[in-house]
């Protein structure tokens, strides 16, 4: 079964059985001692423990040692090792606020970032995103993504950040002739393009859904929705409206793509390696695993190891699911 957002079995980051916080923290805090740090002791550990047990690590070891976990994993470690731990430390929503907050800041925007993270996450975790937005930059998400971005785009990323999707996974079929034949009326039928329909079509309906609408799109047009789109509109838009509908209709092959993109050209976008190994590492790293392998005839692990190094590559494997004897 497809998995669109929530945290299930697909994962390659489980909870750990006869979980003790107090003992984990106490592990850390000896790693982290002297004048070295055991960084394969953080490795084992953070690896094989689920984000909402190492929530209860970082209270332990604040119980423990009255210091804060992360900033001192932060002053022990560096460069794209640091941002895993950091990123392996936060809640998925502070984590998820961090990254828009990157995309958003200074002169440019990452559109593509923004996209992505409110296109894949459910309601609830684009409500806690919201939340811990405004938390941590005293401004709320959407005058921020309003700011940022313009026309249809802009409209694109305020809808989604509403999480109204509906999340039943009910399929209507006459519901989604009815969606198909009005996205045709809105785009390939008329002079101009109604960008609003394909908006509250893809914001808010399922996405098993959606691929029935994509389905019906095809028997009334004889053309792949994502054909359309691609002669309808164009920039920013064009391609957040094509990355949901890849989403919608495999989400494990949109992530294996994000992750290829990630480590092909000239150099590796770390963040992006990062973001999607973190965010996906309890949801569906396994199905992923299995389509990146599908379109690219090379394992994720090959990959990685091809274009990571040291400590950095070692925490991504085993969060990817390769285990030190593989």
């Amino acid at each position: 079964m497809a998995a669109w957002g929530a945290y299930g079995a697909r994962g390659t980051v489980k909870p750990c059985p006869g979980f003790n916080a107090y003992h984990d923290a106490e592990n850390l805090r000896n790693s982290m001692k002297g004048l070295g740090t055991d960084e394969d002791v953080i490795i084992d550990l953070l690896s094989s423990r689920s984000n909402f047990q190492r929530q209860q690590i970082i209270q332990a070891f604040k119980s423990a040692y009255d210091q804060n976990l992360i900033d001192e994993l932060k002053s022990e470690l560096r460069g794209n090792f640091e941002a895993v731990v950091e990123g392996l430390m936060l809640t998925p929503a502070k984590f998820d606020a961090q990254q828009l907050a990157y995309a958003m800041e200074g002169a440019g925007t990452d559109e593509h970032v923004l996209a992505e993270i409110l296109t894949t996450r459910t309601n609830k975790q684009i409500f806690e995103l919201t939340e811990a937005y405004q938390a941590e930059n005293g401004v709320s998400l959407k005058e921020s993504l309003q700011s940022e971005n313009a026309g249809d785009f802009e409209h694109l990323l305020v809808s989604l950040q509403k999480g109204k999707r509906d999340e039943s996974g009910h399929v209507d079929a006459s519901l989604a002739k009815v969606d198909a034949q009005e996205l045709f009326a809105a785009g390939e039928d008329k002079w101009g393009t109604d960008e609003t329909k394909f908006i509250k079509v893809f914001c808010r309906r399922n996405f098993a859904h959606l691929q029935r609408v994509f389905e019906e799109y095809y028997q009334i047009t004889n053309k792949d929705v994502e054909d359309s789109i691609k002669d309808e509109m164009s920039g920013t838009f064009q391609m957040g409206m094509l990355g949901l509908v890849q989403y919608a209709k495999n989400p494990a092959a949109y992530f294996a793509n994000k992750l290829y993109e990630a480590m092909s050209g000239a150099g590796t976008d770390d963040r992006g390696l990062i973001r999607i190994v973190i965010s996906r590492s309890e949801v569906d790293m396994m199905d992923i695993k299995t389509e990146f392998s599908k379109l690219y005839g090379k394992s994720l692990f090959s990959y990685i190891e091809d274009d990571v190094g040291g400590d950095y590559r070692k925490i991504l494997l085993r969060l990817c699911g390769k285990d030190e004897d593989d």
